[in-house]
């Protein structure tokens, strides 16, 4: 597996400009099977989970191309509504085909997804809404089939504010007769993407953003060329990075207004942070305050993508920090790895006290899931000394090519390919 070498201790310097949001864009190509004909998609990074998602979608009858940033779909030869196992095992997201496919040919066919291995993430709620459009469900060995003659608008509530289902019931609903309505709705910058892109198409929905989403079926959708939104997560990425190398960052193409909770923290940790339209400007000049708590929650509080990532800045604070982690109850697992580089950092259950030190250690560490690797990326760039994070694949699946971004900036930091051995090239 890849792995990439770090020398750290140089302050980020320079201009990046921040890619596609992957959590937008995934959605959005599903979506696309909602209307037959050839879609244009800009401003999509090319990332594993992008990739897999347009095998999916090939392997189901389309035909893509992923050329720079802009992706082409032509959904006329969809032909099956059965989404193959091993690819749904390799990513959560393809969850997402649930409601396009089941709209489209009245039935699909999906199995338990994969994903990343931070805590268990039911599908439960997809289910119950799909349901109550009218869908009829089997469940059986991992193989769930969903059919529905006409799927029906209703009043779907969520017991908790799912992004992912809130994404697969506005595609279920968005062909369905009459009206839903979606309460208890997540509110994330993505789910408001995914309204932009089907109302593009012809749809009626109003309300993401907020906890009430209201959709109007119609008879069809068509085509459209679209571009996705910058990615929050990779900006947040960046910009605690500059912070912990102490150095001095400025980002274009970004939406300051998705990254409020974490300038709200960065501030709070001393952190000079300026704004102007797509531009935001990161400065650390010295050692950055203890933040007293973080808590994670559904947007618009902090978000739980960036609290690995957040925490190797307050491992170097001059002070002591909580962050309480309430969304995932495996989000923890960077923790181990940043001790073997002189953090100090102590679990209890959800929560992670952070006492500041002085200064981290390069050391080989592994990325178990993609922000954890992302994290211990930031903790290789502010440490002294050379770092190694392996399975650096995990990071392939929400940042493209996160080495090359940071190069960009003044980093040393390098990927290494593994060479097959001779064994390797018997097989």
């Amino acid at each position: 597996m890849d792995k990439l070498v770090i020398e750290g201790g140089n302050p980020l310097s320079g201009t990046i400009r921040i890619h596609g949001a992957k959590n937008a864009a995934l959605p959005i190509l599903a979506a696309s099977l909602l209307a037959e004909g050839v879609h244009s998609l800009h401003n999509v990074p090319k990332l594993l989970d992008i990739e897999t998602m347009l095998n999916i979608l090939e392997r189901l009858g389309c035909r893509c191309a992923h050329e720079e940033e802009t992706v082409t779909i032509d959904t006329s030869p969809l032909g099956t509504s059965h989404v193959p196992e091993d690819l749904m095992r390799q990513m959560r997201s393809s969850i997402f085909l649930m409601g396009p496919l089941l709209s489209r040919f009245g039935e699909v066919t999906i199995y338990q997804p994969g994903g990343c291995a931070i805590g268990e993430r039911k599908i439960d709620l997809h289910l119950q809404g799909l349901k109550q459009l009218g869908a009829e469900i089997e469940e059986s060995n991992g193989r769930i089939s969903c059919r529905a003659a006409r799927l029906t608008g209703n009043e779907v509530h969520l017991d908790y504010p799912s992004v992912g289902a809130t994404e697969n019931i506005m595609m279920a609903a968005a062909m369905a007769e009459g009206t839903t309505t979606i309460s208890g709705a997540a509110r994330e910058p993505e789910i408001q993407d995914l309204q932009n892109f089907l109302n593009q198409m012809g749809a009626q929905i109003i309300g993401a953003g907020t906890d009430t989403i209201t959709i109007q079926g119609v008879k069809k959708l068509y085509p459209c060329s679209y571009e996705v939104i910058p990615d929050r997560i990779v900006a947040g990425t960046v910009m605690i990075a500059a912070a912990a190398t102490r150095g001095n960052v400025t980002l274009t193409h970004t939406n300051a207004g998705h990254l409020t909770s974490l300038i709200h923290v960065l501030r709070r940790a001393g952190v000079q942070i300026t704004v102007c339209n797509d531009i935001i400007n990161i400065s650390c000049m010295g050692r950055p305050r203890a933040v007293e708590r973080i808590v994670t929650s559904p947007y618009p509080s902090f978000p739980t993508d960036l609290q690995s990532q957040v925490m190797v800045l307050l491992s170097l604070a001059d002070g002591f920090s909580v962050i309480k982690e309430t969304v995932f109850e495996g989000r923890f697992k960077h923790v181990e790895e940043m001790a073997r580089m002189g953090a100090d950092i102590s679990i209890d259950l959800n929560r992670a006290f952070i006492r500041g030190v002085q200064r981290l250690y390069g050391a080989t560490v592994e990325a178990t899931d993609l922000r954890a690797g992302a994290a211990l990326v930031i903790a290789g760039l502010a440490a002294h000394g050379t770092t190694v994070v392996e399975q650096a694949h995990h990071i392939d699946r929400g940042y493209d090519g996160i080495e090359k971004l940071f190069q960009k900036l003044g980093a040393r930091i390098s990927r290494k390919v593994p060479v097959p051995g001779p064994l390797d090239l018997a097989n």
